[in-house]
């Protein structure tokens, strides 16, 4: 009881189809879902953080660091597609790990999704800001440096935050995040729609760069592919580089599991959900080793670590002078999209934890008219806007991957445990090669966690503690599964 109680999976499937008016709306399809998985992982990846990981671990074998990121996101996005096939309720990893591990490991995965989606929205609300900034340069339009970058930095040599000279406070940021709050709490069908827009635009647009650009590489520039690490520690380029880049750019392929936020929200979630997971996932995947080969291909990579990589390598070749105006619509385009669907994850997450009692009731509520969770949409787009005006990239996107490689762990997990104690589930989509699967899964998200640098391990724990006191201060003793009859032995 308490701690290690799990949740009936027949009670889980029941709220899944409840319609009555605490609901939220089923209105999403296949491809809505699909359009939403590649609205958010299409964004800080090829925008953001390709240069980073090119320029600092990787150099042009980036390309596989995109393939390594990826094989640890199918292992993972196979698991979750049976989750949120077979109970597609709104906690997403939260509620599966209820279904399989009990009540505390459900808790700590959901304290740690807030690290994935709210933390995951400012970080690209950050990369946003500088796309946005520079296209506004482009225009003649110069904003106030100390309003467009946020006053703490990270510094990699001494491993610490410093204060930027003349930062105060990144307003774009804060306001791009405000307002995809604001069109979040009016409904998610409109959401869904918007997104769609922005994902026709953004993918034409990055097409139009792969195309293009592969008729101006200079395949020196791919030369050394895999750059030799000189200093002797891991990460610093070689094999080693490869491994550490591809735990940076993970966070590139987070915006699949976000879908699985919108599951209450879809017409037909046992058929959908899986389609929408998978195949986002896919195009994706494709789209990011055909970009970072032809920016690598453009710009010698040591040039690419800056906030606008993009740009950079496009200006390396005179004849494309045309397309980086398009590129900075793509990106700021493209990442609005991630940061609205981050942020349409993380509120979900927190409905179902106020569900079952872990939060106070106040995180269920539903607006009445748009059928929306507002009061977690409007809290957490309100918290995502101030770290987002304060915080730097670096930081946020480390915090963000490591708290997403755990979460896959954990469903991974789960998926193999209830595979064992319940096999007689009717599963609408079943992992393949369980228990390999699912190992893989677990063993490849593992390894990306430990090539994350120890401070990054430090915050994590820190976070962890913070949410491990909530939960015995008020989670267990509200919980309404753990003094009920919904107890279900697996």
């Amino acid at each position: 009881m308490g701690v290690s109680t799990t949740k009936s999976i027949a009670v889980l499937q029941a709220e899944a189809s409840s319609e009555d008016a605490g609901s939220l709306k089923r209105v999403l399809t296949a491809t809505n879902l699909t359009m939403l998985g590649i609205g958010a992982i299409i964004g800080a990846g090829i925008f953001v953080l390709t240069g980073k990981a090119a320029a600092s671990y990787a150099g042009p074998a980036v390309v596989f660091s995109f393939v390594a990121a990826f094989f640890g996101c199918l292992f993972a996005g196979l698991c979750y597609a049976e989750f949120a096939a077979m109970i597609p309720i709104a906690g997403s990893a939260y509620t599966y790990a209820y279904a399989t591990l009990g009540e505390f490991v459900a808790w700590t995965i959901g304290w740690d999704l807030i690290l994935e989606y709210l933390f995951g929205a400012s970080t690209v609300a950050v990369g946003w800001a500088g796309y946005f900034t520079d296209f506004l340069r482009e225009l003649h339009v110069n904003l106030p440096a100390s309003f467009t970058q946020a006053p703490l930095r990270w510094d990699e040599v001494s491993r610490s935050i410093q204060l930027v000279p003349g930062g105060v406070i990144n307003v774009p940021a804060i306001v791009l995040v405000l307002l995809m709050t604001a069109l979040l709490v009016v409904g998610i069908k409109e959401s869904a729609r918007f997104n769609n827009i922005i994902v026709f635009v953004k993918v034409a647009i990055v097409l139009l760069v792969i195309g293009f650009g592969f008729m101006y590489v200079n395949t020196a520039n791919w030369h050394p592919f895999i750059p030799a690490n000189t200093t002797g520690r891991f990460g610093d380029f070689g094999p080693s580089g490869i491994f550490r880049a591809a735990a940076v750019v993970f966070f590139a392929y987070i915006g699949f599991d976000a879908v699985s936020t919108a599951a209450q929200e879809a017409k037909n979630p046992q058929r959908d959900m899986p389609i929408g997971m998978l195949l986002s996932l896919g195009i994706c995947t494709v789209l990011y080793v055909l970009m970072s080969l032809v920016m690598t291909g453009l710009a010698n990579y040591t040039t690419l670590n800056v906030s606008h990589p993009v740009t950079v390598a496009l200006a390396a070749a005179p004849q494309l002078a045309w397309l980086r105006a398009l590129t900075n619509v793509a990106a700021i385009a493209g990442l609005a999209s991630v940061v609205l669907v981050m942020l349409m994850g993380q509120p979900r997450v927190f409905f179902s934890m106020a569900r079952d009692g872990l939060l106070p009731p106040v995180f269920g509520k539903v607006h009445p008219r748009f059928r929306t969770p507002y009061v977690t949409t409007i809290l957490t787009g309100s918290i995502a806007a101030l770290i987002s005006g304060f915080f730097p990239i670096d930081i946020l996107g480390e915090l963000v991957s490591i708290g997403t490689l755990f979460a896959f762990c954990i469903v991974c997990g789960g998926t193999l445990v209830l595979r064992y104690r319940r096999p007689d589930l009717a599963r609408p989509f079943r992992t393949p090669w369980v228990p390999l699967v699912p190992i893989l899964g677990i063993l490849s998200c593992a390894g990306l966690m430990l090539s994350l640098p120890p401070a990054t391990w430090v915050r994590l724990f820190v976070w962890m503690i913070i949410g491990w006191v909530i939960y015995f201060l008020y989670g267990k003793s509200h919980s309404k599964t753990a003094g009920s009859d919904a107890r279900a032995a697996l």
